[in-house]
């Protein structure tokens, strides 16, 4: 994965993408700091590679938000573009229906049925849907359905 990003570094210099670019060029600096970090590997797998975009695309979509309520729409945008060209690099996200499926099957296998159980539940699901969706939503349906 870390060779395909910078392949497609050089396609957007190339192209001239600069917003492509910068997305990309930050995606290439986390992985550099997180080879060089203290207690860091020389190589990272892409399951590590996909936890770093998302934690990149967590932080555009964010600092989207507090732009748009600063009244700075075009930051906003740019962000959004950059958080955009980010998720090519993400695996397929569940949707909402889906995530509640295998929550609802999480919850069965852990016997789970009150609102104190949701550390049990958590534990397995984030494990279970890392990298398919947020754990905000794993949070929020968990909370839900334990509540019921």
């Amino acid at each position: 994965m870390e060779k395909q990003i910078q392949a497609d570094m050089i396609a957007a210099m190339k192209a001239k993408d600069a917003v492509r670019l910068a997305a990309l060029r930050a995606i290439k600096a986390a992985i550099l700091l997180a080879k060089t970090a203290e207690g860091g590997k020389d190589e990272i797998n892409d399951q590590e590679i996909i936890k770093i975009i998302q934690k990149l695309v967590k932080q555009r979509k964010e600092s989207a938000e507090q732009y748009k309520a600063a009244g700075r729409p075009e930051l906003a945008e740019n962000e959004l573009a950059e958080a955009s060209a980010l998720e090519v690099y993400l695996p397929k996200q569940l949707s909402e229906a889906e995530v509640e499926a295998e929550v609802m099957k999480i919850i069965a296998e852990t016997g789970a049925s009150k609102p104190s159980d949701m550390g049990k539940v958590m534990g397995v699901a984030t494990k279970r849907l890392a990298g398919l969706t947020d754990g905000r939503v794993i949070s929020g349906i968990v909370k839900r359905l334990l509540a019921q």
